[in-house]
């Protein structure tokens, strides 16, 4: 292709690109089979459908001694399925999916595991992938040497990020932050040993059933197509099953002393490394936007935040600093962090704790409020411009059950969003004598 044709080329790509992202497409909710919430969102932009899978088995169900339980549960589903035309092995699973063009993703979170599936929206290359994918959420075969294999390497993984500050530190800080509550906890080597293929098979049939599954697509295909999609993927799945045991109440960060509410973790390193941060909102809390947009000022804008004024450009303690909030269905926190030299440590953490306490007790002033709402806004295509993109957005509006008209209304609501609001909001739900802090690496 010559060089005018490519640029020629560039450019309509690039003007269809903008026409699509400044209409919003809409989210059509598919009638609900074995219980799963389905939802889609067509575009005919590319012969593509991407397929996403959210069930309520996160690691927060992980058993009392097994934490790894549900990663495990999930990572071995594409490693051995019972198909109607008899088993699959690993290898013919790995060759399938080649076969097809495909991809296959498997992840767990806190809240819930997450199977993804791409593939070109041709009916008998969809099909294909589509059968796959029932395969795996339906019938794994949780052979046991594969599953030694995977608990050495998972274990190896284990060692290794005891190695490593920013593992230790992360691992310490969910204790301290949420305390006995499930999400607190991380595996071990002890409890990832103790996993055994009853446990795996126990977990799946007791958790991978139509009524904890969300199926999200976005792509080439008609609502008709998408309801024949999510038909086949829980053809074979139970629509219910037992009841599971409620989870308990995420308490509050509780007012403490600093004393108690600060860790110092010795570690061999050249860095200290400090997260400082407490329980916050789930995403449904009507303050999210106030509190996304007066985080974007504090320490989610980058080289714009205050966060970064103050810690690296006024005094030079740290390369990069950031807050965030990471609210979910059920829970959230606010995080703020920073790694700095270990002689630094403590001023370092003085600097970020007195930049968001004054944050929490005076605001935004109108101009900062003005640009950060400028470029959340005018950066809101970038959110959506592909399918992936689409389907993450998706995906979180049917997981924390947000209206479906969300895209259609976020930059009116970020507009929306006033000085007293922000205020209002850090300050309800934000305190620095409810902050937990851990420092690891500073020296003495």
């Amino acid at each position: 292709m010559s060089a005018i044709k490519q640029s020629c080329c560039a450019i309509i790509f690039a003007l269809g690109l903008v026409q699509s992202v400044q209409a919003i497409l809409p989210i059509e909710k598919l009638d609900v089979f074995k219980g799963a919430k389905a939802y889609l969102v067509q575009t005919k932009t590319l012969p593509m459908v991407d397929i996403e899978i959210s069930i309520d088995a996160g690691d927060r169900y992980d058993p009392d001694g097994k934490s790894g339980l549900a990663s495990m549960t999930a990572a071995l589903m594409n490693y051995g399925v019972r198909t109607s035309k008899g088993a699959f092995t690993e290898a013919q699973i790995a060759d399938e999916i080649a076969d097809l063009g495909a991809n296959f993703g498997i992840s767990v979170s806190g809240e819930r595991a997450v199977m993804r599936i791409r593939s070109l929206s041709r009916k008998d290359l969809r099909d294909r992938a589509v059968q796959l994918a029932a395969a795996m959420l339906s019938a794994p075969t949780y052979d046991a040497k594969i599953l030694a294999r995977e608990k050495q390497r998972s274990i190896t993984g284990l060692l290794e990020a005891n190695t490593k500050p920013e593992s230790v530190l992360e691992r310490r800080f969910r204790k301290l932050i949420y305390g006995s509550y499930p999400l607190g906890e991380s595996p071990t080597v002890k409890s990832v040993s103790s996993v055994s293929t009853s446990d795996l098979a126990r977990f799946h049939q007791q958790f991978y059933r139509g009524d904890r599954m969300i199926v999200s697509i976005v792509g080439d295909v008609s609502p008709a197509e998408a309801s024949e999609i999510v038909g086949t993927l829980l053809k074979n799945v139970p629509q219910s099953g037992p009841a599971i045991s409620a989870l308990p109440e995420l308490q509050r960060s509780s007012i403490e002393p600093l004393s108690s509410r600060e860790i110092q973790i010795p570690f061999d390193s050249q860095q200290a490394h400090i997260a400082m941060g407490m329980t916050a909102i789930t995403r449904s809390n009507p303050d999210y936007f106030p509190l996304m947009v007066g985080n974007y000022i504090l320490g989610g804008g980058g080289f714009v935040s205050r966060l970064m004024s103050e810690v690296r450009e006024k005094r030079g303690l740290a390369y990069s600093v950031f807050s965030y909030f990471a609210p979910g269905k059920d829970a959230g926190i606010f995080q703020a962090g920073l790694q700095t030299k270990s002689d630094q440590a403590t001023l370092a953490l003085d600097v970020m704790s007195s930049t968001i306490a004054n944050f929490i007790t005076n605001g935004a002033t109108p101009s900062e409020l003005k640009a950060a709402k400028a470029n959340l806004m005018n950066g809101f295509p970038l959110r959506i411009d592909n399918n992936r993109k689409l389907l993450d957005n998706v995906s979180s509006i049917a997981w924390n059950e947000l209206p479906l008209d969300t895209l259609e209304t976020w930059t009116a609501k970020v507009d929306a969003v006033t000085l007293e609001q922000v205020s209002a909001a850090f300050q309800k739900y934000l305190a620095m004598d409810r902050m937990k802090i851990v420092v690891l690496g500073a020296s003495k």
